[in-house]
């Protein structure tokens, strides 16, 4: 009986997900919208791999305040 508590995931822990998930897509994407990608970017962020590939494309993106120099 005392065990039962460990087995599967509750509704505390599906909230906790989703509020950990929006901590990390909302300020990427706003940081995606405001250099020109789409903020749909941001969802790359939680795929393996793929989340450093997509950082390194943006970090040698052309920004919009360098493109003025």
């Amino acid at each position: 009986m005392m065990e039962y508590w460990m087995y599967g995931y509750g509704p505390v822990h599906w909230v906790w997900l989703i509020v950990m998930i929006a901590v990390v897509i909302y300020p990427v994407s706003r940081i995606l919208g405001r250099i020109g990608f789409s903020p749909l970017w941001s969802i790359l962020m939680f795929i393996p791999l793929v989340n450093l590939v997509a950082l390194w494309i943006v970090a040698f993106a052309d920004w919009p305040g360098r493109r003025q120099e």
